[in-house]
């Protein structure tokens, strides 16, 4: 059986302490709002500095190598640290794109339904936009599409 401190470490994966819901309270209130607001604006600014990092790496470590295999495997290395900086690239405006629902009110109801989508499927994903019922219809569609 999990120990107290070992269940609140869990729940701190995400730097983030779990939403509890008042009794009564309604969905994406004012406190939700701002529990949101606060895990996206974490998350992005964590992409943020994995950018510098990057950027400060890419600085320090660029060099001429004289070994075209030395050479070779540094830009490698480069490459796909550019790639995945620009995935994040993208996921940082999916975040100021969700961080503008909530400022609208919007954020939290299903694009395709209009149904709540849940405070936990948010706190997995914060920037989903599909309850989780039209996200499993949309990824069998898309299997059918694929195969």
């Amino acid at each position: 059986m999990p120990t107290k401190a070992k269940q609140s470490s869990s729940q701190l994966v995400r730097g983030f302490e779990p939403y509890k819901e008042k009794k009564g309270e309604e969905y994406m209130s004012e406190p939700m709002r701002a529990h949101f607001t606060g895990i996206l604006n974490k998350w992005k600014l964590e992409l943020m500095q994995e950018v510098d990092r990057t950027v400060h790496h890419m600085q320090d470590e660029a060099a001429n190598f004289p070994d075209p295999a030395d050479r070779a495997s540094q830009e490698e290395e480069f490459s796909l640290e550019l790639r995945a900086r620009d995935r994040e690239r993208k996921l940082i405006k999916k975040i100021d794109e969700t961080l503008q629902l909530i400022e609208d009110n919007d954020y939290g109801w299903c694009d395709s339904c209009g149904v709540e989508i849940g405070i936990r499927r948010l706190e997995a994903r914060p920037t989903a936009t599909l309850c989780i019922d039209c996200k499993t219809l949309a990824e069998i569609k898309e299997k059918q599409i694929g195969s």
